[in-house]
C-alpha cells in the first residue's frame, strides 16, 4: 500500500500541471463564453443559455492522465515501482480527482444558478441535459462522466507507451470503423427513430452515471492488463 501511495504522490509533485492547466484551459472557455453572452445578450433567449464549453475541462484532464502515463511511468519504473503499482497509484488519484472535480463543477454550477447564469444568463458548468436536482446527485453527475475520461485518458497512454504512434492511429482507425459499421447498421434497419426514442426515455442517472461508470470499469481493466506488458 505504501508503494500504491508513493506512485500516487508522483503524479502531485507538480500540481500545477495535473490540476492548474485543466482549470486554466476551462477557465479561458469560461471566460470567452461569458464575454459572448454578454455582448450578445443571448441570456434573452432561454434555448441559447447552455452551451458546451466545459467540456474544455473533461477533455483537458484526459490529456493530462494520457501524460501520466507516458511521461512518468519511465520515472516510476526507474525508481523500482512495479507497472501494476504504477498504474493503482495513477487509477487512486483519478478516482480522487474525479470526486473533486464533481465538487468543485456542482458548486460552480450553484453559484451560476444563484447568480442568474454569472449575470448574462449563461449555464456553463452543468448543461441543461447534465442539470441534477440537488446538489449531491450533481457530484455524481458531474463527476463519473471525469471518471471515464480520467480512465480513457490512461488507456491511451498505455496505447502509446505499448505500441506508439501506430497504436494511438490504429486505435483511431478503430474507433471510426466501429462507429461507422454501427451508424450504416442503424441506418440499413431504419432504427434512428427507435435509438433516438429510446435514447428519450433513458434517465438522466442511467446517461450521466451508470453508461459512462460502464465505460470507465471496462477502460480501466483493459488498461490494467496493457500496462503490464509497457515498456520504459
Amino acid at each position: 500500500m505504501n508503494r500504491v501511495l508513493a506512485a500516487a504522490r508522483i503524479q502531485v509533485v507538480h500540481p500545477a500541471v495535473i490540476f492548474g492547466i485543466p482549470w486554466l484551459v476551462v477557465g479561458i472557455s469560461f471566460a470567452i463564453n461569458v464575454a459572448i453572452w454578454a455582448v450578445a445578450g443571448l441570456g434573452d433567449e432561454p434555448e441559447a443559455g447552455f452551451t458546451g464549453g466545459v467540456l474544455a475541462l473533461y477533455v483537458t484532464v484526459c490529456v493530462v492522465f494520457v501524460q501520466a502515463v507516458t511521461q512518468l511511468l519511465p520515472f516510476a519504473m526507474g525508481v523500482s515501482l512495479s507497472r501494476r503499482t504504477y498504474w493503482l497509484g495513477v487509477a487512486l488519484v483519478g478516482v480522487l480527482s474525479a470526486l473533486g472535480y464533481g465538487i468543485a463543477i456542482a458548486a460552480l454550477d450553484a453559484i451560476g444558478d444563484a447568480t442568474d447564469g454569472w449575470g448574462v444568463g449563461l449555464t456553463f458548468w452543468a448543461p441543461e441535459p447534465m442539470q441534477a436536482d440537488n446538489f449531491f446527485l450533481q457530484v455524481l453527475v458531474s463527476g463519473v462522466p471525469m471518471l471515464a475520461f480520467i480512465f480513457s485518458g490512461i488507456g491511451i497512454g498505455v496505447v502509446v507507451k505499448r505500441w506508439g504512434p501506430n497504436g494511438v492511429w490504429g486505435l483511431a482507425i478503430l474507433a471510426v470503423l466501429l462507429f461507422g459499421a454501427l451508424s450504416v447498421l442503424i441506418t440499413a434497419l431504419e432504427a434512428w427513430p427507435e435509438v433516438g426514442g429510446w435514447l428519450a426515455a433513458q434517465s438522466l442517472l442511467t446517461l450521466s452515471v451508470g453508461l459512462p461508470l460502464v465505460i470507465g470499469v471496462v477502460v480501466a481493466g483493459l488498461s490494467f492488463v496493457g500496462i503490464r506488458r509497457v515498456v520504459p
